[in-house]
């Protein structure tokens, strides 16, 4: 679609893909009932949202019953940190300084250790264990960075925990120790097979993927200790008071069904474009420097660089005097003053991340709407 072709802030929102749209569109009138209550039309409905429900089960190789529909990623993930904290006395969280500020956040008001990364943006897993107490009961990460495109394999992290486990089963510990995982950015592009993942918990968001805002699911393995954050009429198995939005979750089960027929192909089709736009970057533009290491696993379609001496909050608006979209960072804290945490964890100077730049690639871009915005990038910064 022509007017989706400028735009490179898909790692904030995506445009909803017009047979989402056809989905959602009989329960705004015709279906409007409420899945909850007894009569026909109603009933209905509730079969149409367990048919959605098992179609994002099957997609993560749960089973229905483990997915519980929330209102965005950010709602599923202060479910899984603070319905797991809360279910337990005195406990103790682990994350990395690098996760979304919906994961940091919440962290903030238990005992908490916050993880540092290296230069590059990575984990080093190696170094978990002398994070983790005999009451950490749960240790959050994210499958793919949001600001810096870096992949972590959550499977890693478990061999660890599980090694932290048998520890402490041999000391007479019957603490549990859950894995939580974060994948918004990761469901275009990578298997989410939870088993294979080794996760207890997965935060997945409709918004991320060609679907409606304000729609998400957390994936919640079968005999986790979680409480509730919303209490009301006991929807969604207790864990998520509220009468469900079919509409909206009609959308996700659709985008999410499209994102994960062709998720191969679409990440080779970006990777290609993403590296090639890299490389005449660097060969025009020799102020650049690339955030995120790409010579290890990394999302095809994220983009982070600093460009010397350039203010990136004027850049941006340079570029979108152009038409051209991009992002100086993370949408969800783009109000604050402050330059990315991201950034900063992995060792940038002030300067350098108050210079960065997110262009973030998705199912309409092309290539060439990249040769566009590194023509515009190249006036504006190298040519003043």
């Amino acid at each position: 679609m022509l007017q989706y072709q400028n735009y490179f802030d898909y790692g904030a929102a995506t445009p909803i893909l017009s047979e989402v749209v056809q989905v959602m569109q009989p329960y705004f009138q015709r279906k409007f009932y409420n899945p909850s209550a007894i009569y026909l039309v109603a009933q209905e409905n509730k079969k149409d949202l367990e048919k959605y429900r098992g179609i994002i089960a099957r997609g993560l190789g749960a089973k229905p019953a483990e997915v519980v529909f929330t209102a965005g990623g950010t709602e599923a993930n202060n479910l899984a940190i603070k319905g797991v904290m809360d279910s337990f006395n005195y406990p103790h969280v682990v994350t990395w300084a690098i996760e979304h500020e919906s994961v940091l956040n919440p962290v903030k008001n238990y005992d908490h250790s916050i993880v540092e990364v290296d230069k590059s943006g990575r984990y080093q897993v190696e170094n978990l264990t002398k994070h983790v107490k005999d009451n950490t009961v749960l240790i959050s990460c994210t499958y793919a960075n949001n600001e810096i495109g870096t992949i972590e394999y959550p499977g890693d992290i478990k061999v660890v925990i599980n090694e932290i486990l048998q520890a402490r089963q041999q000391r007479g510990i019957s603490t549990p120790l859950y894995l939580h995982c974060d994948a918004c950015q990761a469901t275009n592009y990578l298997d989410l097979q939870v088993a294979k993942l080794g996760v207890d918990l997965m935060t997945i968001n409709a918004g991320k993927i060609y679907g409606p805002k304000q729609c998400g699911a957390l994936y919640i393995k079968a005999g986790a200790k979680i409480k509730p954050l919303i209490l009301g009429g006991g929807q969604e198995k207790g864990l998520r008071s509220g009468t469900e939005n079919l509409a909206n979750i009609a959308g996700f089960a659709k985008a999410f069904e499209m994102v994960r027929d062709d998720y191969k192909s679409e990440s080779k089709r970006l990777a290609k474009l993403r590296d090639n736009f890299i490389k005449q970057l660097k060969d025009h533009v020799p102020a650049v420097s690339i955030n995120g290491s790409f010579s290890s696993p990394h999302l095809p379609n994220i983009i982070n660089i600093s460009i010397k001496e350039v203010d990136n909050e004027a850049l941006v608006m340079k570029l979108d005097e152009a038409g051209l979209i991009v992002a100086t960072g993370s949408a969800c804290s783009a109000s604050s003053d402050e330059p990315s945490h991201v950034l900063r964890a992995m060792g940038l100077t002030l300067q350098q991340a108050r210079s960065s730049i997110r262009i973030s690639l998705g199912r309409f871009t092309t290539e060439k709407s990249l040769n566009k915005l590194l023509k515009t990038l190249i006036e504006i910064v190298v040519k003043p």
